[in-house]
């Protein structure tokens, strides 16, 4: 027997036959809690894990037979990786597997908003018919300022390009990767000249933190649409909630938020979130941008390919 991977979320059964392959017994939990994991991870070798687990270094300290976690998507915030390397646990992320999807997912949003299509569809539902109130707005000409510009930022603005709009990017870490037709920015200065879409594409890390605030807000030249596909805490929800009341921010399409799910007894995203529901201009979604079903096959793919170099 190869040893025991607790799979803490939803995988591919491609992951699940490899792993069973190769001798490995599987603890199947997608629904797992912090308990069940404290009680389970001692005899563990391997981890799949999502947003639903996070493997900290309290949790890591019981993993006593753990040699390696495998994280289904993008952002390493959930998983202590510094002290994994200490223990010589080697840790693999898959931003590669759903990429595309959160791209896809982000366009969607933007054009429910900006067609006014979720409106449209909800009144005549109602048998409710209104053409001149749901009059929208084109993307063609537009300027978008991408904020991360990694597998996932790249993919946003691959699909936006086609839709004729200019796009601007800023990531401080990978600039080399920014080519083709998008601009590079040096800084944020140019996103805060001339943007009217703002989408961010970063990880939750220290100087990501509450990223959109106020203060982002106050420095924006014109009105803009705000896209949130990427972490909850990255934008301040109050700030959110703040720029529709005021106009500066036009509209908003959110994925994320910093507690969820948000509706949970005791959230703290439970109050602000009420209120942004209410508004005609505010689009959400429960953090399903990158979890179509092929990409859950796609990052399936990319961890096995990863743990088991060569498959």
């Amino acid at each position: 027997m190869a040893g025991k991977v607790l799979i803490a979320c939803k995988a591919d059964p491609l992951l699940l036959d490899a792993l069973l392959s190769r001798g490995y017994e599987l603890d199947i939990a997608e629904n797992v809690t912090r308990q069940y994991a404290l009680e389970h991870i001692g005899t563990c070798t391997g981890v799949i894990t999502s947003t639903r687990l996070e493997l900290d270094r309290g949790l890591l300290e019981q993993a006593h037979a753990l040699q390696w976690i495998g994280r289904m998507g993008s952002g390493m915030e959930i998983i202590d990786t510094t002290y994994a390397a200490e223990r010589g646990i080697q840790c693999f992320s898959s931003p590669d597997g759903n990429c595309n999807s959160v791209a896809e997912h982000v366009v969607g949003m933007l054009l429910a908003l900006t067609r006014n299509i979720i409106t449209g569809h909800n009144e005549m539902v109602q048998g409710v018919w209104r053409r001149d109130p749901n009059r929208g707005i084109e993307l063609a000409g537009r300027t978008i300022g991408i904020i991360g510009f990694g597998h996932t930022g790249s993919a946003v603005a691959r699909k936006l390009a086609a839709f004729d709009m200019r796009v601007l990017a800023y990531d401080k870490y990978v600039p080399e990767k920014i080519k083709g037709a998008t601009l590079r920015c040096d800084s944020l200065d140019a996103i805060f000249k001339e943007a009217e879409i703002v989408s961010f594409h970063v990880p939750l890390q220290a100087d990501t933190i509450h990223y959109l605030n106020h203060d982002f807000v106050a420095r924006m030249a014109r009105p803009f649409v705000l896209v949130n596909a990427s972490r909850g805490g990255v934008a301040d929800l109050r700030a959110v909630h703040d720029g529709l009341q005021s106009g500066k921010i036009t509209g908003a399409c959110l994925d994320v938020y910093e507690d969820e799910p948000p509706f949970a007894p005791g959230s703290q995203t439970l109050d602000i979130l009420s209120r942004l529901s209410g508004m005609r201009n505010v689009v959400l979604t429960p953090h399903i941008a990158g979890y179509s079903h092929e990409s859950i096959r796609k990052m399936s793919a990319s961890l096995l390919q990863q743990i088991f170099p060569g498959t």
